[in-house]
């Protein structure tokens, strides 16, 4: 017997499988491939429909789907550990921690703080709420007084900022310097104070 959550998930979500599969298909490496990320939004959408109704179950649903593809694109960046038979010949001490990689790790760290405080105060602020505290949308939207889609084009300005600081070349983020050369514009400057050489 379907319950009224089944009814409203064939009513709003499904009706809009050909052009999720469009978008899933352009994104994705193969059609087998795009139809398991179709299942997989399927049941987020499911899932997060079961706490509360997304007000606009279209936009829900791509954003889901778009949200989805990031997560998969990250994971695509992280380099994957092959198996290995037989660990003993490696000589490997799995939890040494050497001081190489823990320095590298505050270093990261560090970068990314400093890129993070770089953001806008109110665009730092809803990465902060959404990313770190894993507020839902909505609820970060009610904690600030602002819209859905306010929250959604913050989120998507900040994770741009900081990639552009983190992977940009040397991992500085500037404002955007003018076009007309004027005097009001910016000077990037190395660490050590010296102006940068374009």
């Amino acid at each position: 017997m379907p319950t009224p959550l089944d009814d409203w998930f064939i009513r709003e979500i499904l009706v809009h499988e050909a052009p999720l599969m469009q978008f899933l298909v352009r994104s994705a490496p193969s059609r087998d491939e795009a139809r398991d990320l179709r299942q997989e939004v399927y049941a987020r959408v499911y899932e997060a429909a079961g706490k509360a109704l997304p007000q606009q179950p279209r936009a829900f649903l791509f954003a889901t789907a778009r949200h989805l593809l990031a997560d998969r694109a990250r994971r695509g960046k992280v380099v994957s550990i092959e198996p290995v038979g037989d660990f003993e010949p490696l000589h490997v001490l799995i939890d040494e921690m050497s001081p190489e990689r823990w320095c590298g790790g505050r270093q990261l760290l560090r970068r990314l703080a400093d890129a993070f405080d770089r953001l806008p105060d109110r665009c730092r602020e809803v990465v902060w709420l959404r990313r770190v505290e894993h507020l839902s949308q909505r609820e970060v939207a009610q904690r600030l007084g602002i819209s859905e889609k306010t929250v959604e084009k913050h989120i998507a300005k900040g994770m741009r900022l900081l990639a552009g600081s983190f992977y940009g070349g040397d991992g500085e983020a500037r404002a955007p310097r003018p076009r007309d050369g004027g005097a009001d514009m910016e000077v990037a400057m190395e660490p050590d104070g010296q102006r940068q050489s374009d």
